[in-house]
């Protein structure tokens, strides 16, 4: 039978590291939080229209959802450190 215990030392470190983001991490979250919720939207008026054909309200659904994951990109382009107050290091 194999022993695992040379291997141990190394699993165990791995799992010390807690997986959690850092604070950087989380401020980029936070600042890409608009435009994730965009794409939320987007995607739950698609899936509404699996299987079906879509109606016209359906498209005008999914183009309005379209129209803000685009703003909410836009805005996050033209974001600057200047403007973001929140920008800790880089990280992005």
């Amino acid at each position: 039978m194999k022993s695992i215990a040379a291997l141990h030392a190394a699993v165990t470190a791995a799992a010390a590291l807690d997986g959690e983001p850092s604070d950087a991490e989380l401020d980029a979250i936070e600042r890409e939080l608009p435009v994730i919720l965009a794409d939320i939207v987007l995607l739950d008026a698609q899936i509404m229209t699996i299987g079906r054909t879509p109606s016209e309200l359906d498209h005008q659904r999914i183009r309005r959802a379209r129209r803000r994951v685009l703003a909410a990109r836009r805005d996050l382009a033209n974001r600057t450190p200047a403007t973001d107050s929140t920008v800790s290091g880089g990280a992005a």
